[in-house]
């Protein structure tokens, strides 16, 4: 596949299947760490690599493992056990040599062995790419719809950010206050990301 292919598999994947907004997967995260700016950015910045990374393991198990031995049905429980594993040893790596980053993020990254998202892209990519062709080909997909999908979380949770700073400054009815402006304001933005329905298409087609 070409880059212009490859660009417009990010693009999809950042702003029409917005994992968050169009698909609601992640939804946990993006309630409870999008408080704060700061850690809402280091949150997804740990979501994409960790999104890479786990496409890159996942996707061979898959194709060399799982398909060939009939024993695709253990996919869920493969590839959540490939995700903990991932996330931990990220965990014990940036503890040993990042460790201002490691403090930094403190609890949200074991928190993304639980961010559905991480898993969605990881069983979508199974699904969309692998009756694509060749291995190598849709490998190559799979790793650029996992980091476009990463960067779509990072959008949706500093965008959501934003909205959430701003919801507070406003002062809503006591009624309103704390979680159902929350999710009022979550489905405003959500309703907004439908209009980039079509733009890729328009834009690379």
């Amino acid at each position: 596949m070409d880059f212009k292919g490859l660009l417009a598999i990010v693009m999809a994947a950042v702003l029409v299947n917005n994992y968050v907004l169009s698909q609601f997967l992640g939804i946990c995260p993006f309630l409870g760490v999008s408080k704060k700016l700061d850690q809402a950015t280091g949150m997804s910045i740990a979501v994409i690599f960790v999104m890479v990374l786990a496409t890159a393991v996942t996707y061979p198990i898959q194709y060399f493992l799982l398909n060939p031995n009939n024993i695709a049905y253990l996919q869920t429980i493969v590839f959540i056990l490939v995700i903990a594993a991932l996330v931990q040893l990220v965990e014990i790596v940036l503890k040993k040599y990042i460790p201002a980053l490691h403090a930094s993020l403190g609890v949200y990254l074991p928190l993304i062995t639980t961010n559905c998202a991480v898993l969605g892209v990881c069983i979508s990519n199974v699904d969309s790419y692998m009756s694509g062709g060749g291995f190598g080909a849709s490998f190559v997909q799979a790793l650029f719809n996992a980091f476009g999908s990463g960067l779509g979380f990072l959008l949706a949770m500093v965008l959501f950010a934003g909205v959430r700073s701003k919801v507070e400054k406003a002062n809503p009815p006591e009624c309103f206050k704390g979680m159902p402006i929350t999710l009022i304001s979550a489905a405003i933005v959500s309703v907004s990301f439908m209009g980039f329905a079509g733009l890729v298409d328009n834009l690379l087609g």
